[in-house]
């Protein structure tokens, strides 16, 4: 039985971590908070000690996606911490933790299609395969012209995951005249198959035909490594990889020495393994064929005003003594 409530918090101390373009206050949701004593940090902070103390009065904190792990380590050292709010779900926060510590973790799990990673899933594609940013940065040298890209018409797009993601992708490969092959779980080929996709006679063949081969399937035990260099081997040396669902999809090391060895001869990618990746001598930013970018699929200003306005009535539903969203047992901490 959830303990009861404590009456309505009439001003809280919340703290914004990772607020990387300093954006949160621009947000129009961020008029929810009025009243709340907010503090927003926008630089990236690994050393658990500043961390720490950064948290140290806070009442709340708000966090984006998975960008700060929430464990026993973090939360002993914050003694004022009574909710923890975001959208979406939270594999990064240890639940069992925050109930012993007293602190209620609320998060909208939305069921919302993220239109801004399939747009910029196509930005990644169409940038790859005619070599913008080459060309971009070439022309402000003084050379005009230095490569010759491929077109998307008559190629095929290899779609693995046909779930709300990798559907929409596929839908807009055909507005650009690809023939698409899809391939995944036997629920989502169905789902293809419905559609008038065609589907891959096995998962050699989708990586063996595919032009341009995207990626969306959700990360868990039976997908994490699931793409072996096996795999990516049979990839056309002209072929392009591309990853805005998870990096641990991809076998370690396989991709980086995939590209290596050119096939695919390309890869466009926005997920990494460990983020933030703030090493410009990571192996795979080192690569000439990869087209890197830093995890932007989601960080788009709708999105953001989704997300953080989800986070924010979280906040104003506590404050109000009546949580919402809640994924543990909410023994809420007494006031100090």
């Amino acid at each position: 039985m959830h303990r009861a409530i404590d009456p309505p918090v009439k001003k809280l101390r919340v703290a914004i971590i990772n607020d990387y373009q300093d954006v949160v206050r621009t947000l129009d949701c961020f008029a929810k908070l009025e009243g709340h004593d907010v503090t927003i940090w926008t630089d990236i902070v690994e050393d658990i000690d500043v961390l720490a103390n950064r948290l140290l009065d806070a009442d709340v904190l708000v966090l984006m996606r998975e960008r700060t792990r929430i464990d026993e380590n973090l939360l002993s050292r914050l003694p004022n911490l009574k909710l923890i709010s975001q959208n979406g779900h939270i594999p990064h926060i240890d639940l069992a933790a925050c109930d012993r510590h007293g602190v209620v973790v609320s998060s909208a799990l939305t069921s919302r299609p993220s239109y801004s990673t399939v747009e910029f899933t196509w930005g990644l594609i169409l940038a790859a395969m005619r070599n913008i940013p080459f060309e971009s940065a070439s022309l402000r040298q003084g050379h005009w012209q230095t490569t010759i890209g491929l077109g998307l018409r008559g190629r095929v797009l290899g779609i693995y995951g046909f779930g709300r993601l990798g559907s929409m992708v596929a839908r807009i490969g055909m507005a650009f005249g690809m023939d698409v092959l899809v391939w995944g779980r036997e629920g989502s080929l169905a789902r293809a198959r419905a559609e008038g996709f065609e589907i891959a006679s096995d998962k050699d063949a989708l990586f063996r035909l595919s032009d341009v081969l995207s990626l969306h399937l959700r990360l868990n035990a039976e997908t994490t490594g699931l793409v072996t260099s096996g795999d990516l081997a049979l990839m056309k040396p002209t072929a392009l990889l591309v990853n805005t669902s998870r990096a641990e999809l991809i076998e370690p090391g396989a991709l980086v020495a995939a590209l290596i060895n050119g096939r695919p001869g390309k890869a466009a990618i926005d997920v990494f393994e460990r983020e933030p990746l703030t090493n410009p001598d990571d192996a795979l930013l080192r690569l000439p064929n990869a087209l890197c970018t830093p995890h932007l699929g989601y960080v788009e200003r709708d999105n953001y005003e989704f997300a953080y306005g989800n986070a924010f009535d979280q906040i104003v539903a506590f404050a109000a003594g009546t949580p919402i969203n809640v994924h543990n047992a909410h023994r809420q901490k007494q006031d100090h």
